[in-house]
This record gives C-alpha cells, sequence and structure tokens, in this order.
C-alpha cells in the first residue's frame, strides 16, 4: 500500500507544474549557494597561501642578511636586525584561521570577519581588519546566499507548496471519507503522501551534503561535523514536516491549509526570531566598542606624553621580573627599554577593553541561549554555524589565538630587550620557530 501511494504521489508530483517549478528552482538555489561558498571557501586559501609564500621570500631575505653580515635594508641604515626590537619586526607572525572544509554548507559569519591577521608589536583583536564594514544581510542583497538560509528559511517554503493541497480534493468535494474504503485510513493514506515529499526534500538536503565531500576531500577529516550537520537538517525537515501534517490533519480545504501553514512559517521563521533578537538587543544594547576606540585612539596618545617613571611602573606590574633585570641597568639605558617596551603596555589595555566587548557579546548569546525552546530557528542556525566553524565562537577561538600569539611576540621582545640580548641567525630561526 504505501509503495502505491507512492507512486501515486509521484505522478502527482509529476504532472503539476507548479510543483516540479519550484522544487527546481529551490534545487538549482542550493547548487547556486554551494557554489558560493566553495569559491569563497577557495578565495581565502588562495590568499592564505599568498600571505604565505610572501613570508617565506622575506624570511630568505632577512636570513641572508645574517649570513652576509648586514645590519638590514640598504635604505633604512637605522634597522639592525640584531637589535631583538628590529629581529622581531622582521618574524613574519600570521595567525590564519583556515575555512573549514564544510564551509560550503554554511558561510555563516565568513564574511563578515577577517580570517588572516599579521601580528605586530601593535596589534590587537578588535583591529579595522578583523571586522569588516558590510554584515551578512547587506552581502544577502548583493547575491551572496548560502545553503544553511535554503534550508532553514525557504525549505519550509518549498514544503509548503509541496503538500498544501495533498488530500485537498478529496476535501474539498467532501469524498475524502470514501478513501477509507480503498486505503483503510484517510489520517495513513494523508501521512504516506505527505512522507513522499518529505523523504524527497531530506533526501535532496543529504545528497548535497554529500557532494561537498566529493568536492572536498577535506570534509572527511571533519567527518563527524558532517554528519552531525546531516542530522541537524534532517530532524529540522522532520520538525516543520510533523508540524505541517498535524495541520493537513485538522484543516478542512486547502485554503485553510495553506493560511495555517504560511501562518506557522511567518511564527517560527519571522516573528519569533526577530522578536527575540530586537528584545535581546533592548537587554544587552549593540556595543559599539566605544571603550576599545577611546584606549586605541585617546589612551594610547596620553601613554606616550606620560612621563618615563610612570611608564615604567606600568611596564613592571605587566612584568614584574623585569625589577630584577633593572637593578644592573644604567637609568639612561633602561628609559630607552622601557620606550620600546610600550606596546607591552598598551597591549594590556586593549586586552581588558577586548575583554569587555567578549563579556557584553556572551550576555546576549546567553539570551538567545535560553530562548532556544521557543525558538527552533535560532538554534538551528547557530548550530548549523558551529558546525562549518563560521559561528561566533569559532572567530571568538581565533581572536584568542592572535591575542595569544600577541602576547607571546611583546613578552619576547620585552624581555630579549632588557637582556641586553644580541640576535644571530640562529635566535631568528628560533624567532621563526616560535612565531611563523
Amino acid at each position: 500500500t504505501v509503495f502505491r501511494i507512492f507512486c501515486f504521489e509521484y505522478r502527482h508530483f509529476k504532472r503539476s507544474l507548479p510543483k516540479v517549478i519550484s522544487y527546481l528552482v529551490f534545487l538549482l538555489a542550493c547548487l547556486y549557494s554551494i557554489n558560493n561558498g566553495y569559491e569563497l571557501q577557495q578565495r581565502q586559501q588562495r590568499t592564505i597561501q599568498n600571505i604565505q609564500n610572501a613570508q617565506s621570500e622575506e624570511i630568505i631575505k632577512v636570513t641572508d642578511w645574517y649570513q652576509s653580515g648586514k645590519k638590514g635594508p640598504a635604505d633604512r641604515d637605522w634597522v639592525d636586525v640584531h637589535q631583538p626590537y628590529w629581529a622581531l619586526q622582521y618574524t613574519p607572525t600570521s595567525v590564519f584561521k583556515q575555512p573549514s572544509s564544510l564551509l560550503p554548507l554554511g558561510i555563516g559569519q565568513a564574511e563578515q570577519f577577517g580570517y588572516y591577521k599579521e601580528v605586530n608589536f601593535w596589534s590587537a583583536t578588535f583591529d579595522n581588519d578583523m571586522v569588516e564594514e558590510l554584515a551578512n544581510p547587506e552581502r544577502l542583497v548583493g547575491g551572496t546566499i548560502d545553503f544553511s538560509f535554503m534550508v532553514i528559511y525557504l525549505l519550509p517554503l518549498l514544503l509548503i507548496i509541496l503538500t498544501y493541497n495533498v488530500g485537498g480534493l478529496e476535501r474539498d468535494a467532501q469524498f475524502d471519507r470514501l478513501i477509507s474504503i480503498q486505503f483503510g485510513s484517510p489520517a495513513k493514506w494523508l501521512t504516506i503522501r505527505f512522507s513522499f515529499y518529505a523523504l524527497l526534500l531530506i533526501c535532496t538536503v543529504v545528497v548535497l551534503s554529500l557532494s561537498v565531500a566529493g568536492i572536498n576531500a577535506g570534509v572527511f577529516a571533519s567527518e563527524k561535523a558532517l554528519w552531525s550537520l546531516i542530522r541537524l537538517a534532517c530532524g529540522y525537515v522532520a520538525f516543520f514536516s510533523f508540524l505541517f501534517l498535524m495541520i493537513l490533519f485538522l484543516s478542512s480545504s486547502s485554503s485553510q491549509t495553506a493560511f495555517s501553514m504560511i501562518g506557522f512559517w511567518l511564527l517560527f521563521c519571522l516573528i519569533i526570531p526577530g522578536s527575540v533578537h530586537q528584545v535581546a538587543n533592548m537587554t544587552v544594547p549593540v556595543n559599539y566598542m566605544i571603550d576599545y576606540l577611546d584606549v586605541v585612539r585617546k589612551d594610547t596618545y596620553a601613554m606616550f606624553s606620560e612621563s618615563t617613571e610612570t611608564q615604567s611602573t606600568l611596564l613592571f606590574q605587566v612584568y614584574p621580573t623585569l625589577l630584577d633585570i633593572k637593578v644592573g641597568l644604567e637609568s639612561e639605558t633602561s628609559n630607552q627599554y622601557v620606550r620600546r617596551s610600550l606596546s607591552a603596555i598598551i597591549n594590556d589595555m586593549n586586552k581588558e577593553a577586548a575583554q569587555h566587548i567578549e563579556d557584553r557579546s556572551e550576555l546576549k548569546n546567553q539570551f538567545i541561549r535560553s530562548s532556544y525552546w521557543y525558538n527552533p530557528v535560532s538554534f538551528v542556525q547557530n548550530r548549523w554555524n558551529s558546525y562549518t566553524a563560521t559561528d561566533y565562537y569559532a572567530y571568538q577561538a581565533y581572536r584568542e589565538r592572535i591575542q595569544h600569539r600577541i602576547d607571546a611576540k611583546l613578552e619576547q621582545l620585552v624581555f630579549d630587550t632588557w637582556n641586553q640580548t644580541t640576535v644571530d641567525q640562529q635566535i631568528y630561526e628560533q624567532y621563526l620557530q616560535a612565531f611563523n
């Protein structure tokens, strides 16, 4: 009986030109979105490779200076790579967020945040190159859609188009009870017919997701995330399928079914997520990073105008063990080293300001998570982005790696400077091993 009903529904679907066209348009849009993600992934990989190639050339050039006994570039006679300050400046230090192998399945915030960072003495985790000016909605207007958007927001609409009139003719003509003579139960008959479309969409999502594995060999390295994403997508389709099937059982006509389905789609996909987002913005207002900008602009410039004694005090608060080294240095020498270590003081100020931003963001994230029990779309969106490593926490972990690299490089600068280390090729290679 199930096979017969499936065959009947397949013939019905094939003869319904609007349904076929809607499905094909959705399928083409999915392929287009996956292609967008794949191109973004390839572009990021090419950019990272180009940066690494340029750094390799820089390393060869600096190594040649050590081998030939040069102090630095011929046109910059004040540079001396035998001093830690200049040697570390010529030590390429980049932190990359390699694009996830699942990126074609969900762009998430990958276009909103930077994915490579050249770390210098004055770097911070919220520099301009870390946060793009354009947000995802503006990029969507420009044509950048991703597969997660297709599944989470447009697939339920396609399910409405495919199923709103399942059993509609029988109900509208009021002879649906006659179905029980041939199939035993109208509810069973409706369920099997509806299941044809639910399985069609689930198979479509699974096949498209697995196709990324065929394009991206790296997906097999994150096989657990791939199958988790597929289970999430199938569960999401099953959720709306169950909801719409209940509407089919309770509705008395095709028009009532269509309006009810659209109403629930608006509720779950637009009204609830939009309301939660609005309340979250009122509860935790948007952070315009004013405190951080004050540190970057006003407090940084103010630090340069402070007396050497004040700067020394702040530096020794950051690195207390420097006091032991200072005892054996002349006053003029220690003052020079303090000036070369100012970036470490600024970095400590930047970290404190950046932590305020992270804390406020976490408050908003906690509020959003508390809404998951009645806001399934946001739950699925955030979980989806976590599997493709394009969510907030993926970029937070990336910022933490950048901050760790900044801290390590500045600590190396400060202690090698105060210890009066003379950098030779061997020490430079140690720098490369630590930071490149």
